[in-house]
């Protein structure tokens, strides 16, 4: 099997202080990985460097040639100014900028591309709605809604099931495994670790440096997560491992 995504001794650090460090190691093209670990554990980090947004400080990740042109990012909600006055539908457009230009106007065929994306995530008659008016649920299924205008061949999800409920979750769950089964590499952030073991056949465990990285069963042994807490712990802002550690 070819790898979508191959890192080579990568380390990324804000301020000369490494948020994550030598890591080597290869996404396969076609798999469904999360990314776990304790807070400040470099899982963003790793996210914002392979998309480019943050430089590194040293090491090389290169890119399947297939994949550097269908990229698609779901970013933190965090991150996303809700209160911008942009239309649901508007939104949703945005994934195509790639196909259709930053610049056209927007055709008939984009649009109903872009209710039929809102359908397929639970929106439809949405599309009139301004996005400060949907709830967190609502926001991260409008989020998927143009992940799939995208139709990217690398899909990054950076905590994409954080602090939505129950039906969202199970809904978009479908939705990765649905990308997984068309072939596409996709990678999550994520934080329950009931969620991965349940859902996710790779994984790798990072606490700024990686810990283990492979199958889920095995990478999200006790040994290995007591050892991510043990070094989490020597930071300089202790945090406790994320998730629910059965």
């Amino acid at each position: 099997m070819s790898n979508a995504i191959t890192l080579e001794n990568v380390t990324v650090a804000y301020r000369r202080h490494p948020a994550l460090h030598h890591l080597s190691g290869a996404f396969a093209s076609g798999s469904l990985s999360a990314v776990v670990g304790p807070n400040g554990a470099g899982k963003s980090s790793l996210l914002n460097a392979i998309t480019g947004a943050v430089p590194l400080s040293g090491g090389r990740i290169t890119l399947a040639p297939e994949l550097r042109e269908t990229v698609a990012y779901l970013p933190q909600r965090s991150a996303i100014d809700r209160q911008f006055p942009l239309r649901v539908d508007e939104l949703v457009q945005l994934g195509a900028w790639r196909q259709s230009g930053a610049f056209r106007g927007v055709t008939r065929a984009l649009r109903e591309a872009a209710a039929e994306a809102l359908a397929r995530v639970g929106l439809e008659g949405f599309g009139a709605r301004l996005i400060g008016e949907l709830s967190a649920g609502q926001f991260q299924r409008l989020l998927f809604a143009r992940l799939l205008l995208q139709d990217a061949r690398l899909i990054l999800l950076d905590e994409p099931f954080n602090a939505v409920d129950e039906r969202t979750v199970r809904d978009m769950l479908m939705l990765v495994q649905r990308w997984h089964g068309e072939g596409r590499t996709v990678i999550a952030v994520l934080h329950d670790l009931a969620q991965v073991r349940a859902h996710f056949p790779q994984a790798l465990l990072l606490a700024r440096e990686p810990i283990a990285w492979g199958e889920t069963r095995t990478v999200l042994g006790a040994d290995n997560l007591g050892r991510a807490r043990m070094l989490s712990m020597a930071w300089d802002e202790a945090a406790p491992m994320c998730g629910r550690a059965a």
